[in-house]
């Protein structure tokens, strides 16, 4: 047990909910997760690592580089409060600072407080969520402000206002994730980068991206270790979002499909590779990755190695899929010799790991755990699954 740093942290009521395991050293949490990660292989997929992968560790603070804060004007506690919510609570935490966001972020939230307060809407802006990416000069800090009713001029002055004032970005949501929009143009463009493969990845804030841009660099290069795709061999990368794992992968020379479920998702990947100069290597698809059939998987022809990075829900029809595919055999498809699985939930993985084990004839040769949200119970995990070509 260690002191926690943060002053908002505890188990008492109105306790800040976002991180569970500061009373834990950082290193006695990377050994619980990979306990978590080992029990349920077994005791869900009745599976066992023939080794365990050294953890993937990174800064225990300031590492969270995207966040969804909420927000509410609660005049008994003093006016507009901004940041999670209490823990096992819908309330929202009465916090001055976050250890786990970058300093730049934490020290943005009593001025955001005051911010809001001011604001002729206050009573209708549910939440801000913030994405911090990478320029030459510094972090760019974007602010995604969720608002119930349109913004009268007063108070987009006022946004404007605390945008120079602070060094920020304003992007406006007034329906779903679709309508997010810049209330200014000015300013350089959301991106994280991969320099060991030289690449650089614009998102939007509201993209999915790893949270923790030190621990990902880590992970997309010991992913594509553990992989080891050949120059000109040819990789699927399942779920690949904007080409977190495609881009590296085309880097060092592989022949990607990257397939994803969402057809605008793909087109933003395949902006990403023109951009990167990597079009003539890695194409995308667009997919229903959760109604595949082994039709359709045949359709999109053999590969020899496969990244897999699912959502929580795992990728069970996919997997099914492939297990039923390699049991037919049809002519000209060979089924991948190694498929490395990038996990965001344990049971999931568990669950397809033993159907790959036990009715796809796969072994689970390594899996270790990935400290990609320190203090918190989050269990990010990768998996190597491999079978001799013959088989």
């Amino acid at each position: 047990r260690v002191r926690p740093a943060c002053p908002h942290f505890g188990l008492h009521a109105g306790a800040c909910g976002g991180c569970k395991m500061q009373h834990l050293h950082p290193a006695a949490q990377v050994a619980v997760r990979q306990r978590v990660l080992e029990d349920q292989l077994w005791h869900l997929g009745k599976v066992r690592a023939e080794r365990v992968l050294r953890p993937i560790e990174g800064p225990a603070w300031g590492y969270r580089f995207r966040a969804r804060l909420a927000v509410r004007h609660v005049p008994k506690k003093g006016g507009v409060l901004v940041g999670f919510h209490e823990r096992k609570s819908s309330y929202v935490a009465d916090m001055s600072r976050c250890e786990v966001l970058p300093p730049a972020v934490s020290a943005l939230l009593p001025a955001l407080r005051a911010l809001v307060a001011a604001m002729d809407a206050r009573d209708r802006l549910p939440q801000i969520e913030v994405a911090v990416g990478e320029a030459p000069d510094g972090a760019v800090i974007a602010l995604v402000l969720r608002h119930l009713a349109p913004l009268g001029a007063a108070d987009l002055a006022r946004l404007h206002g605390f945008a120079r004032e602070h060094g920020v970005q304003w992007w406006l949501q007034p329906k779903g994730p679709e309508t997010v929009h810049r209330l200014d143009d000015d300013g350089p463009e959301l991106a994280y980068t991969l320099p060991e493969f030289g690449v650089v990845m614009p998102f939007r804030p509201t993209d999915f991206t790893q949270v923790n841009h030190a621990v990902n660099r880590v992970l997309v290069a010991r992913a594509l270790r553990l992989l080891d795709a050949q120059r000109g061999e040819r990789v699927v990368d399942w779920f690949c979002g904007l080409g977190n794992f495609t881009l590296p992968l085309a880097r060092q020379g592989a022949e990607v499909l990257g397939v994803e479920g969402s057809a605008t998702l793909v087109q933003r990947a395949c902006d990403n590779a023109r951009r990167n100069g990597l079009d003539a290597r890695a194409s995308f698809i667009a997919a229903n990755l959760f109604e595949i059939d082994a039709t359709a998987l045949a359709g999109l022809g053999a590969a020899a190695r496969w990244l897999v990075d699912p959502p929580r829900e795992g990728a069970f029809a996919l997997v099914r899929a492939l297990v039923d595919l390699q049991r037919e055999r049809p002519d000209g498809w060979t089924p991948p010799r190694r498929i490395v699985y990038v996990s965001c939930n344990p049971a999931t993985l568990a669950r397809d790991a033993g159907l790959l084990v036990h009715q796809g004839g796969w072994r689970c040769s390594a899996a270790g755990a990935v400290n990609m949200f320190p203090h918190t119970a989050h269990v990010e995990s990768l998996a190597v699954f491999d079978r001799e070509a013959s088989a």
